[in-house]
């Protein structure tokens, strides 16, 4: 009993002085989130180096505690507590952005991470010491992460390493103890590891990559992986472009190593920050290549990379190629394949996301898994392009700035323009997804007014209607666009002769969920219950951007745009909302089969009609079993189901369309 009381007095404690207690780790190193140190046998570490208490090393001091006082009666009391606190917003490691900003980073079903263009408010600041700052670690272990293997510190070197995590948005520690020449293996398909070349035909191409206070190590490992993997005699040169980085260590020292190199690699400096897109700019004027090729500061090209995206660059020449961008993990740099059927695309917010591409492309990829394959967008980090056709096409919106949005202007326009933006499924590059982006965004407003400004931009020159659909989604925007001038990008357009966006969408994109004229849009709001059909809402924590789950009704939302109420019933029936996500009946065939919303996929179960009942009035039948939505009746947790059509008010939905072009 003596025992109870004492673990349930220290948990409390322990709990309730989180923002003044450091506790010790049973491995007797100091998980500091304080000012003082508790019940520590060893020399604490220097509080700069202290980090946000965890749920894991609250649960690690008990167990400790626990096993000293062979309290084996006392673990329910430990279990309670730990329900009780363990579902909190503890946070495991600091994260001050320069900027205070954090990027959402989404993991589709299958587990690839998706890093969009949203961020949202985050009020922790670093506090870097110049040393810390202008310090290079890099310090390689014979072994570490070769072959693309995760790299997994050990237990003294855990503090420093979530210590210096938010300088660059990944584990430096672990970067800094991989080579800068580790070798990845090939992760090509036997089918792409078969084709050979004409390297004789293919034109040289300059590499573009843009870096600001990047760490020593990823940027040069970026480097040598394009050196390492890649024949020599079609690399014309490497551009680094220095967007006014601050560090010490990329300065001097980075170019007389970049001066011993097999390749002829130069740095270009900005004197002040320009952002990446401008910054891509000043490589691209530099650039002497036939073709031009830009990644990003933190990649890793794998073997035989290079040679496919030339080789489409000369069969096609007014193509822009992306490689297959695999995933650098941010913690310990493994390095994995990421799903290969999946095109870019963009949500009503426009933000860039990843899809599954269509079935006839799927079609498509079983006759011929090595043929490039078109995507609606590109991500836009990594991508070859002829270097004439880059400048007669636009380049860049120059007067888009820092960073965000810049792929989407690029996909309308290359697209709407005449020319094709594709994935090279033979061409694999790893690439570190951050969830965070370690910037600043130097501008009045920060990161929102930046963000968007540029997406004004896009969506006014190359959107046509659509710009006062997005406007409805972000006002915000529409503010922005007051302060834009897009005069020189629209007599582009006219001189091009560029399409609409209605022929991008019929074209590129016909899986798309906008809305489109003659096909309904607004919100269907049952004739029971007065209330409207609802797709899910993302849930608390959830890492997918497309919410799945039982469609349900709630509550009309009338005062406001509420994208979780507003559908678009496409041409083929698919009855669709944000993020690409359908009506569906994956269990048709049961009696009261439930219905829910899931990602889009082109099937048979997901397509719908509308019968008409009279002015506004409608049921919702199914195509497949020729059954109506309807409110579930009991004996089942679904709030939809499918019923036998009749004249009840159950299935029986109202018609408020929404004029969106306006």
């Amino acid at each position: 009993m003596k025992n109870m009381i004492q673990i349930m007095q220290f948990s409390i404690t322990l709990f309730v002085e989180l923002g003044r207690v450091c506790v010790c780790a049973r491995e007797r190193a100091c998980v500091c989130v304080c000012e003082q140190v508790v019940n520590c046998k060893a020399e604490p570490y220097p509080l700069s180096t202290c980090s946000c208490f965890s749920v894991g090393a609250v649960m690690s001091r008990l167990l400790w505690y626990l096993s000293k006082r062979k309290a084996v009666v006392c673990v329910p009391v430990f279990l309670l507590v730990f329900i009780y606190f363990g579902g909190r917003q503890l946070r495991v490691h600091p994260s001050p952005y320069p900027d205070g900003t954090r990027q959402r980073e989404y993991v589709d079903r299958r587990g690839i991470p998706v890093i969009v263009g949203h961020y949202v408010h985050e009020e922790s600041k670093p506090n870097f010491t110049k040393s810390e700052l202008n310090q290079n670690r890099y310090s390689p272990v014979s072994g570490a992460g070769e072959n693309g293997t995760p790299v997994l510190l050990k237990n003294h070197q855990l503090i420093l390493s979530k210590r210096l995590y938010p300088m660059n948005q990944f584990n430096l520690v672990a970067s800094d103890s991989i080579s800068v020449d580790r070798q990845l293996a090939d992760v090509r398909s036997t089918e792409c590891r078969s084709l050979a070349y004409s390297e004789e035909r293919l034109f040289a191409t300059s590499v573009v990559i843009v870096f600001h206070n990047e760490a020593w190590s990823t940027l040069v490992r970026t480097v040598h992986s394009v050196i390492n993997n890649s024949p020599h005699h079609l690399l014309t040169e490497i551009i680094l472009v220095d967007d006014a980085s601050e560090r010490e260590f990329l300065k001097k020292d980075l170019e007389v190593h970049l001066n011993s190199l097999k390749v002829d690699t130069r740095v270009l400096r900005s004197q002040h920050r320009v952002g990446l897109i401008r910054a891509r700019l000043i490589g691209a004027r530099a650039a002497k290549g036939k073709v031009l090729t830009f990644l990003d500061a933190h990649c890793e090209c794998t073997p035989g990379w290079l040679q496919p995206l030339l080789y489409r660059i000369r069969e096609s020449p007014n193509s822009v190629v992306c490689p297959v961008i695999d995933i650098l993990n941010e913690d310990t740099f493994q390095y994995t394949k990421s799903f290969s059927l999946h095109w870019g695309a963009f949500n009503w917010e426009l933000h860039f996301r990843w899809f599954t591409i269509g079935a006839e492309q799927i079609q498509q990829r079983r006759e011929n898994s090595t043929q490039p394959y078109a995507t609606p967008v590109m991500a836009g980090g990594l991508f070859s392009v002829q270097t004439d056709y880059f400048w007669s096409v636009g380049s860049y919106d120059e007067q888009m700035d820092i960073w965000g949005g810049e792929n989407l202007e690029m996909s309308f326009r290359v697209w709407q323009c005449g020319g094709r933006v594709e994935i090279a499924p033979c061409s694999r590059v790893g690439h570190v997804f951050r969830k965070a982006s370690p910037y600043t965004f130097p501008r009045e407003g920060g990161v929102g007014a930046v963000l968007h400004g540029n997406l004004a931009r896009l969506s006014v020159t190359w959107m046509d209607d659509y710009a006062k659909f997005y406007f409805r989604v972000n006002p915000m925007a529409r503010k922005a666009m007051e302060a834009q001038d897009v005069a020189s990008r629209l007599e582009l357009r006219k001189q091009l002769n560029c399409k609409s966006f209605d022929w991008y969408l019929d074209n590129v994109w016909p899986q798309t969920f906008l809305p489109r004229p003659d096909n309904f849009f607004g919100k269907l709001r049952n004739l029971k219950l007065r209330k409207c059909l609802q797709k899910p809402r993302e849930a608390p924590g959830s890492q997918s951007s497309q919410p799945t789950g039982p469609a349900s009704v709630e509550d009309c939302v009338d005062s406001q745009f509420y994208n979780h109420q507003m559908l678009t019933l496409n041409s083929e029936g698919y009855l669709m909302g944000d993020e690409s996500v359908c009506l569906d009946a994956p269990q048709w065939k049961e009696l009261d089969a439930g219905v829910r919303f899931t990602a889009c996929s082109e099937m048979e179960r997901q397509q719908w009609r509308f019968s008409h009942l009279g002015k506004r009035l409608i049921s919702v039948v199914h195509k497949l079993s020729g059954l109506c939505l309807d409110l579930a009746r009991g004996g089942t947790s679904d709030i939809l189901v499918l019923s036998q059509c009749s004249d009840t008010p159950s299935m029986q939905w109202v018609v408020e369309a929404d004029d969106w072009a306006t």
